[in-house]
């Protein structure tokens, strides 16, 4: 059994200035993201310029942040907002969702769709593989703040398992560290490289939703249940991963439809 770090939740202090570490995640996260897309976009032919990307990254940092604290409060804390409105605008004390912050992001992505008279799709394409970089640095956030923790675990079996202070003293899964290796870094690798190479409009976007769905619902079997919530659906299956079987359902549907249509195009053309 592994013992939990000690780290201090602010990151950098400057007199009152107090940088906390799950601020710097998010910045890290919209840093790294302009650094891919702008990367992107200066390829030839891209069809993308810098002020479109920069733009889009700000309307994406607000998708996540709005959508975030949106959909936390209606998904799993909705009860708290009902009987004290006013929570829903004290974000320091935290609650962000991603489905929200999805939701959030694809309606700033259609609004820059009519801004900049973009395909939405094509949108959707071009920003599908920058996501999960970005989530890999939120779950960190989650694991140096020892929050989100997983389920008990044996250290016979799970070596690894770590007592979280917030939680109580028994060895649990670092779920966060699944989750930011299976939702942010291997489902970046897959779809930068997925992506790599031209695919049907819609085909980059829905391998994201696909591949999202499958390791968060996977992911979530070591996760510990909200408190507030427990267990969804026959008492085996958390909000996560309900949320996320939309995700894999419409994912495997416009993969099928992209790859279909791009096998019809010569002939209706």
């Amino acid at each position: 059994m592994l013992s939990y770090p000690d780290i201090d939740p602010i990151a950098v202090a400057i007199g009152p200035l107090k940088v906390h570490w799950y601020g710097l995640m998010y910045l890290l996260a919209f840093g790294t993201a302009y650094a891919l897309s702008t990367y992107r976009a200066r390829k030839p032919n891209s069809g993308w310029t810098d002020q479109q990307v920069s733009d889009l990254v700000f309307f994406g940092a607000m998708g996540v942040i709005l959508g975030g604290r949106f959909g936390y409060v209606l998904f799993y804390n909705f009860g708290q907002f009902l009987d004290d409105p006013l929570w829903l605008f004290r974000v320091w004390e935290g609650g962000m969702s991603f489905h929200g912050g999805l939701l959030g992001v694809m309606t700033a992505m259609g609004w820059f769709g009519i801004k900049y008279k973009k395909n939405y799709f094509d949108v959707a394409d071009f920003v599908a593989p920058f996501v999960p970089i970005g989530l890999m640095f939120g779950r960190i956030g989650n694991f140096i703040g020892g929050e989100l923790w997983g389920r008990v675990a044996d250290p016979a079996v799970v070596p690894w398992a770590m007592v979280f202070p917030r939680a109580d003293d028994l060895p649990r899964h670092p779920s966060q560290l699944y989750q930011a290796g299976l939702e942010g870094l291997l489902l970046f690798v897959v779809l930068w490289f997925y992506s790599s190479k031209p695919r049907p409009r819609m085909a980059v976007g829905a391998a994201f939703l696909l591949g999202y769905g499958i390791l968060r619902t996977f992911a979530e079997f070591f996760r510990e249940p909200d408190a507030q919530i427990g267990f969804d659906l026959f008492g085996w299956m958390s909000r996560g991963q309900l949320l996320s079987i939309p995700m894999i359902v419409v994912g495997l549907v416009l993969l099928v439809v992209a790859y279909r249509r791009n096998k019809m195009a010569p002939t209706s053309a």
